[in-house]
Order: structure tokens, then C-alpha cells, then sequence
């Protein structure tokens, strides 16, 4: 059994949550979300709260039951709170700055980087060397987060380029005499 798929996701006030076969649809104050869970799980409406069940005990059935749940909850969180993760630059002369609506990277290229985030994402740069990206698709602002950290990832001798904010480097010792 599931231990994550057995519990039931909750509806907060304020958010209108509707299941219409196997697609949810969550409305909150953020915005709206629509997640179609697969064929393999059953998706209902209990007391105010949506419930996952696998169809049957095939272990396909079972595999997407957790995965499934947690997807419904992360619409009910994403409608309500946002996601948001955090980016570090560290690096002589590495930073970013907001130019407009799209992020300006300096990562010691020849020329600076400008990446116009995607609709329904927000950047924020607080100091030149963090960068803030919020919005309430945690799928999308995880994938965000990872495309502009792929413009330089951290190197392990220095430690330079653009890291998660937890993330930490497992640094290497530089060559010897």
C-alpha cells in the first residue's frame, strides 16, 4: 500500500477544486491548474477532499497511485502558496540583473545571457548573485530554475557558476607538484 497514496488531499478555503472523470481542475488565488491523472487510478470528490485510488492491484496501477496523488497535491499547493526556488551565483565578476521582464546573466562569456522566462513565471534578482524564481507549476519552475543553471554549472575546483540555492558542491583538490 501506498503511504502517500492512501492519504487524502486536502481543499483549503478559498480553493475550488473540481474532478470531472480524470481531469482536476484547481482555482485559487494564484491562478488556475488542470492535471489529468492517468487511467490506472480513480480520482474522487470526499468531505471536501480529493481522494486517490489505484483501479486495480497490478503494480502499474499501484506505481502511479502515489506519483498521482502527489500531483493533486501540488496543484492545491501551486493555486495556493507558489512554488519558489532559489538560484546562487559565485564567481569574479559572474552576476544578474533584470532587464525588464527577462534575466541578464554576466557568467563570463563574451557577451551577457538573456533569458525571457516563459508565461506564468516570475524572476526576481534581490542581490546580483541570487536569483528568485517563483510561479504556481512547480514542474515549470523547476525546469526554469534548471535551464538557466545549465548556462553555467557549478565547476568543482572553484566552486564558480550558478548553483541551486541548497545545493551544495562536492569540491576537488587542484593538481599537485
Amino acid at each position: 500500500m501506498s503511504r502517500i497514496g492512501k492519504r487524502p488531499v486536502q481543499v483549503p478555503a478559498g480553493v475550488t477544486a473540481t474532478v470531472d472523470g480524470q481531469k482536476i481542475t484547481a482555482k485559487g488565488p494564484k491562478g488556475e491548474l488542470v492535471f489529468v491523472a492517468n487511467d490506472e487510478v480513480s480520482v474522487k470528490m470526499e468531505d471536501n477532499a480529493i481522494v486517490v485510488e489505484p483501479i486495480n492491484q497490478s503494480q502499474d496501477a499501484r506505481a502511479k497511485w502515489g506519483m498521482s496523488r502527489t500531483m493533486v497535491q501540488n496543484l492545491i499547493k501551486g493555486v495556493t502558496d507558489g512554488f519558489e526556488r532559489k538560484l546562487e551565483i559565485n564567481g569574479v565578476g559572474y552576476r544578474a540583473a533584470m532587464q525588464g521582464k527577462n534575466l541578464q546573466l554576466s557568467l563570463g562569456f563574451s557577451h551577457d545571457v538573456v533569458y525571457q522566462p516563459p508565461e506564468g513565471i516570475q524572476i526576481a534578482c534581490p542581490k546580483p548573485t541570487e536569483i528568485t524564481v517563483t510561479g504556481i507549476d512547480k514542474q515549470q519552475v523547476g525546469q526554469v530554475a534548471a535551464h538557466i543553471r545549465e548556462y553555467r554549472g557549478p565547476e568543482p575546483y572553484k566552486g564558480k557558476g550558478v548553483k541551486y540555492a541548497e545545493e551544495r558542491i562536492v569540491r576537488k583538490e587542484g593538481k599537485k607538484k
